[in-house]
């Protein structure tokens, strides 16, 4: 689902099945084709950018972007804490980043 900007262009086929809106026109949905749901991620992101780190570096993005993807995807509140938290462990289980790393 996209909008009508042009970087968007030939994206539909092979993988893609791209569906998309005319902002530009006044129009926003059609049928299933609608941008708020991408515009809701971008929304939450920015917020726990400016509201929890008040700051990311550009080399730790893709990091603070998985977190929030992980929130996003995993935090269904009607799932127990236990089961969100068992989820969180699996996926965290192997990966280490050492001082020096992050740091570097």
């Amino acid at each position: 689902m996209t909008d009508d900007h042009k970087a968007y262009d030939g994206l539909d086929g092979g993988v893609f099945r791209q569906q998309s809106v005319n902002h530009s026109a006044g129009e926003y949905v059609r049928g299933m084709a609608h941008t708020n749901g991408i515009e809701s991620v971008w929304a939450v992101l920015k917020r726990g950018l400016h509201g929890v780190y008040h700051h990311a570096s550009v080399k730790h993005l893709g990091r603070y972007v998985d977190e929030f993807a992980f929130r996003l995807n995993e935090g269904n509140v009607k799932r127990h804490t236990l089961e969100r938290l068992a989820s969180f462990a699996d996926k965290v289980v192997g990966k280490r980043i050492t001082y020096k790393e992050l740091t570097a």
